[in-house]
């Protein structure tokens, strides 16, 4: 166990790892609320979709300059200016909700407000736990932060699917915002060195030295290009059509869905101990393999969406995508300089999120005028195609770990 725990060592990361444990307990139930938010207003799923769009352009606009300010600015003073920021988004929504006068416009606004905050903390998210975490330890400071947010997803959508379908989805975002203020104050006590860059260029001289690290790796931008497609049919699918199918299918409902959700959860929670005793010899490899596995829950929603089969469908799901969140955030970690990481981190990001309003809005047409089955057993076989193919590429299929960075 005292290996396991052995990145607790560091005050810094100690502290790091309670503000964002705070932040993902309260914001496990967010994407359901909001989703429920939106057809509760409008039972279409172009609503949904469209304010699914609205956070995800808002964020790809901004994400290069997120990742620039990360390289420049004290990266934990950014998540707290940012998480103010998310205050104030999602108690305006909790407050249009209660009084009744919430519409899709509204919502979508908010959404693009709260969508270009996150643009700024997640490269700086990506860059500040090389800081916190010596190389030895970093696969389990990443396997257990990815225990945090597993064991969150397992409880908070059934949670969030109670508390939606008797009290209404206000209430979850109240829990959000309340943990976002505790974690302002949580944050401040890690301590971090100066940011590493020291100045002297300008905005895009440095996007354009994050660009250069981005392209120079093949690995890198050949898994970006597989998530641009992969990540448009996962949010579309899953985030749109998923939400849809349990809103109108009995054999599903609202609180089944959040039972499926979670046990997406469990399988992440299961795969987090085991990388915690286990090192990622292949982070790449594997991570893709596990990736393929996405392809079952989305054909058995299409298929035959009963609760328990969709739910032991995502559990393997999730398993495998903890498989890959790990893996990607090594590579990226063991093979980015630290003073640039957040600027690539960003171009990853930019590359991986920029389909997914199309994904969006696709999917909320599609299943408007074509069958849902055909629609989904379809996008499962593209998933799972699109992930395999990565594999044909050496640098992805044969990376390893420095020396060092593997221990048993």
């Amino acid at each position: 166990m005292t290996r396991v725990l052995a990145a607790m060592q560091d005050a810094g990361f100690r502290w790091f790892f309670l503000a964002r444990a705070i932040t993902m307990i309260a914001g496990s139930m967010s994407s359901i609320a909001l989703a429920f938010a939106v057809l509760e207003i409008d039972n279409d799923a172009r609503s949904l979709s469209l304010v699914l769009a609205a956070f995800t352009v808002s964020n790809i606009v901004f994400l290069l300059f997120g990742g620039v300010i990360a390289d420049r600015l004290p990266r934990a003073l950014i998540i707290q200016s940012c998480y103010v920021i998310d205050i104030l988004t999602i108690g305006a929504m909790a407050a249009l909700l209660f009084t009744g006068t919430a519409t899709v416009p509204m919502l979508a606004l908010l959404s693009v407000l709260n969508g270009a905050s996150t643009a700024f903390v997640l490269p700086a998210m990506q860059g500040i736990i090389p800081q916190l975490a010596s190389p030895e330890h970093l696969q389990q400071a990443n396997a257990m932060l990815s225990f945090v947010r597993s064991a969150t997803t397992i409880g908070g959508p059934i949670i969030a699917g109670i508390v939606v379908a008797s009290a209404g989805p206000a209430w979850a975002m109240v829990v959000q915002a309340i943990g976002w203020v505790i974690a302002i104050p949580v944050l401040a006590m890690v301590r971090l060195p100066p940011p590493a860059h020291g100045g002297g260029t300008t905005l895009f001289q440095d996007l354009r030295t994050g660009w250069h690290e981005f392209r120079t790796r093949t690995w890198l931008w050949v898994v970006v290009l597989a998530f641009m497609v992969m990540n448009a049919i996962h949010v579309g699918a899953w985030g749109v059509v998923g939400p849809y199918i349990a809103k109108n299918d009995p054999r599903l409902g609202i609180t089944g869905w959040g039972w499926v959700v979670s046990a997406e959860g469990v399988g992440i929670l299961v795969m987090t101990l085991i990388l915690m005793w286990f090192p990622l010899n292949r982070p790449l490899r594997y991570g893709m393999i596990g990736m393929a596995a996405f392809a079952i829950p989305l054909t058995v929603l299409g298929v035959h969406p009963a609760v328990v089969l969709l739910a032991i469908a995502a559990f393997v799901a999730g398993a495998g995508a903890e498989v890959f969140s790990t893996g990607w955030n090594l590579a990226m970690m063991e093979n980015v300089p630290g003073e640039t990481l957040s600027r690539v981190s960003s171009y990853d990001m930019l590359g991986s999120f920029v389909a997914m309003p199309i994904g969006t809005l696709i999917y909320g047409w599609l299943i408007t005028h074509s069958d849902v089955e055909t629609v989904l057993v379809t996008s499962g076989i593209l998933y799972a195609s699109i992930a395999l193919m990565t594999l044909a590429v050496p640098r992805v299929r044969r990376m390893g770990r420095p020396d060092g960075a593997v221990t048993t």
